[in-house]
């Protein structure tokens, strides 16, 4: 009941305690399978949102009362735009906080047809750590299916309230969540021909927004290292194309090199170890890989054709990137030394900025087939292709580090004589149904997902 786990980062800690008494009871409350209600397949066709009641966090004073408030928001808000999720509405619910804590009236939480309910606590010392608990109730079974506390500063509460949406998220669907992560992009402001691209970034809500550059200089494609909360990102320096590595906890920022030939940034090896990019040479661009440790670089294609935007697979096995060799623009397959190459698409149009699943069960891609652009995905080995979503204008797609959710930028015509442009980023979940705009500040495009925070 003593077992601790320790949470770091950003010069914070979470402590979270009873994780030993929670698998008691995960194991001891689903020894009968057949009892178990509150449990989606995710993996099937369009999922029916599970009805769920997420309860006000009860305090033990006005401050704690408000932190368990907004603590119950951003979890509602969560689930919610799962699409896996319906919370209830509160004008329902059948207990308060307060009554919640002597004990669960399963019975009148049936009433309302909840089939989970979200109840928790706060409490504060009086050096100013705050203790925040909470507990998941399977209302069908009658019993509690996990439940985790958290001792944090009292600025900490948003990220605990992301850590305990992918604690249920994973509860339910026996997947990883993915809440407990930040989203990088460009964002763009001012007129079409004097456009200013600042690199910025942001919790997966849309909160903790901040600008990461001033906009004096054009910034392109970041990208995040799968290992650390590290980006490479594409810069103009002296009208020459420049990357760099930024440490986004740090805030410290390198220069990888200089890249006469590139146009968008390279990406991570799995490891974090590499990264591998597209090189113009003497008019013709192929693939390269880069070591971070001794800087030594290898080409892996050597093809007249024009080969661009690799992305590892999550084994970092297998590289996929985009290519005209065939005569169109299609995607290819090839082992991470550059040999075996196969090509895996044959539809009409062009297909680019493919990007491997975590899972690595899929490839996200970007098509242009006549006059529309469409985000799709295909299996590795060229098989299975399914459209999720088309627009005037789509492209960037990102992973969320479940592989269960992409995230693109959509641009849009606006202005007289449609001479302008909107550039927004939307979220769309792998059935297709469930795509919702993520709003930020200014038009933005170029996401790039983090995987979880350490």
């Amino acid at each position: 009941m003593q077992a601790n786990a320790l949470f770091s980062t950003g010069g914070w800690r979470i402590v979270g305690r009873f994780i030993a008494l929670v698998a008691m009871v995960l194991a001891a409350g689903f020894a009968a399978p057949a009892r178990a209600e509150l449990e989606i397949d995710i993996t099937s066709g369009n999922p029916t949102p599970i009805p769920i009641a997420i309860t006000n966090f009860a305090g033990d004073n006005p401050n704690a009362t408000q932190i368990g408030q907004n603590i119950a928001g951003v979890i509602s808000a969560n689930l919610e735009r799962s699409g896996l999720f319906r919370p209830l509405e509160p004008a329902k619910f059948v207990q308060t906080p307060e009554s919640l804590k002597t004990g669960v009236r399963f019975a009148d939480w049936r009433l309302i047809q909840a089939q989970g309910l979200v109840t928790g606590t706060v409490t504060q010392s009086p050096d100013g750590r705050t203790r925040i608990e909470f507990r998941l109730f399977d209302v069908t079974a009658g019993q509690q299916v996990t439940g985790l506390a958290y001792t944090v500063q009292a600025d900490g509460w948003r990220r605990v309230a992301h850590i305990i949406s992918d604690a249920i998220y994973k509860r339910v669907t026996g997947e990883e969540g993915y809440f407990d992560t930040r989203i990088v992009y460009i964002a763009e402001s001012g007129p079409a021909l004097q456009r200013v691209k600042q690199l910025a970034i942001m919790d997966q809500d849309g909160q903790n927004h901040r600008f990461l550059t001033d906009g004096r200089v054009l910034v392109l494609t970041p990208r995040f290292s799968p290992s650390t909360q590290e980006i490479t990102y594409l810069s103009y320096f002296n009208n020459r194309p420049r990357v760099y590595l930024f440490n986004i906890d740090t805030g410290r920022q390198e220069v990888l090199g200089d890249f006469p030939g590139m146009t968008f940034a390279p990406r991570f090896s799995p490891d974090g170890n590499k990264v591998i990019m597209s090189l113009a040479t003497s008019g013709n661009s192929d693939i390269y890989s880069l070591d971070l440790r001794t800087r030594r670089q290898t080409q892996l294609t050597n093809h007249p054709g024009i080969d661009t935007s690799p992305s590892y697979s999550p084994d970092g096995n297998k590289v996929v990137f985009e290519s005209d060799r065939g005569g169109t623009q299609q995607l290819y397959t090839m082992n991470a030394d550059g040999s075996d190459v196969k090509r895996i698409t044959f539809g009409q149009g062009r297909y680019g900025t493919p990007v491997w699943s975590p899972r690595g069960d899929l490839i996200a891609f970007t098509r242009l087939a006549g006059d529309k652009f469409y985000i799709g995905v295909i299996r590795p080995d060229g098989t299975g292709e399914r459209l999720l979503t088309e627009a005037y204008h789509v492209e960037g797609p990102t992973w969320a580090p479940n592989g269960r959710v992409l995230m693109f930028f959509k641009e849009r015509p606006s202005g007289q004589a449609g001479k302008q442009r909107q550039a927004k980023l939307y979220s769309i979940d792998l059935t297709g149904f469930n795509e919702r705009q993520v709003l930020t500040p200014t038009d933005a495009s170029d996401p790039a997902w983090s995987p979880l925070i350490p």
